[in-house]
């Protein structure tokens, strides 16, 4: 009877054929699909247009030790973006948002030039260097605060920083009897405007943030946590996960981050307007780490988006006045392009794209 019975195809030793499994997305399709794409493409574009506007605008050239040119200028200047927009990644990873970085900038130079003019020896370096440390604990501080009220109390994000975005520009306004304060002290200045090893020292600040930051986030568990808590803060909390106190320390290193940009913000002028010193600083941050690739609705993040979102604002302010455009219409050219490199990161628009090339790229191999 065995012998009637039909044979089964032994499928275990057989090659897979060729329409087994899913099939894999093409190299165009893989290029495309990559989070980095469309922000480093767009600020190749910016690049170009500023050569295009200015022949001479990628040279760098080394005088007095120091490197020199546009490419080092923009550099420089997107470094305080660079640091509000490393400690907004965070806080956006984990689902909330900080609209007080830029109070908290104008608060950090207010005490640090205040002090430092109230000093006997307003010059010393040991002056600036206590008056910036001052500075950067009250930050923390504030950043402290600003956690309380998300992870303790339960305060929508938005609302609770929104109250220090308010009150801190009050603040800053106390400490400097609402007065512009200017200060004489070069290593204040430095932090702006000196150099080390010939790259910008405001720079190097920004970049050992980063880099520390990038290392704590994704070499240890720290990273994995933030996504978790951003994605499902009760799931996490089930599952062990401390929300409560990540929801904390994002806030307070927001804190410090702002901190420190603010000090490289009063350096840059050596003095402090409590009125205009850091002022919307929080929107570049937050457009830079959106164009970065970090969604707003918390989880995964890309540190190396947001460096790349900062040094494209950064590029950005730089173009507007290269090709002439007017002062009154900054803001909106600046508001077009950024919306321009969001509506390309964004996953339907890349799919779209990556449908028209591809069949571009099939019609052309059939013909």
């Amino acid at each position: 009877m065995s012998d009637t019975l039909p044979k089964v195809p032994d499928t275990a030793s057989a090659p897979p054929s060729a329409g087994d499994g899913p099939a894999r997305p093409s190299p165009l399709a893989r290029a495309l699909a990559h989070p980095l794409l469309w922000p480093v493409l767009a600020l190749v574009v910016l690049l170009a247009v500023n050569v295009a506007a200015q022949p001479g605008f990628l040279e760098v050239r080394l005088q007095d030790g120091h490197l020199f040119g546009s490419v080092i200028d923009i550099l420089r200047n997107s470094a305080p973006i660079m640091l509000v927009a490393t400690g907004m990644t965070l806080v956006i990873a984990t689902r909330g948002i900080d609209l007080s970085v830029g109070a908290i900038a104008a608060i950090a130079g207010a005490i640090a030039c205040t002090q430092i003019v109230g000093a006997a020896d307003q010059g010393a370096a040991s002056v600036a260097i206590i008056a910036s440390t001052t500075a950067v604990a009250a930050c923390v501080l504030l950043g402290l605060w600003n956690g309380f009220l998300v992870a303790v109390l339960g305060i929508q994000p938005i609302i609770a920083t929104l109250v220090l975005m308010v009150a801190g520009r009050g603040l800053a306004m106390l400490v400097t009897d609402g007065q512009i304060t200017t200060v004489n002290n070069d290593t204040f200045s430095d932090l702006a405007s000196g150099f080390v090893l010939t790259l910008p020292i405001a720079l190097i600040i920004a970049l050992v943030v980063f880099g520390l930051t990038a290392v704590l986030t994704r070499r240890t568990a720290l990273g994995m946590l933030i996504e978790a808590v951003g994605i499902n803060p009760e799931a996490s909390r089930l599952a062990g996960v401390r929300s409560r106190t990540i929801i904390w320390t994002v806030y307070v290193f927001a804190g410090f981050c702002a901190g420190v940009a603010g000090l490289i913000i009063a350096a840059n002028t050596s003095s402090v307007n409590a009125n205009s010193l850091g002022l919307w600083i929080e929107l570049d941050a937050i457009l830079a780490v959106v164009i970065g690739g970090t969604s707003l609705a918390g989880g995964r993040f890309s540190l190396a988006g947001t460096l790349v979102g900062a040094v494209f604002i950064a590029t950005l302010a730089r173009t507007i006045p290269t090709i002439g455009i007017p002062s009154e219409a900054n803001y909106l050219f600046k508001a077009v392009v950024v919306v321009l490199v969001c509506l390309l990161q964004s996953p339907k628009a890349r799919a779209a794209i990556g449908s028209l090339l591809t069949a571009r790229h099939s019609k052309g191999a059939t013909s």
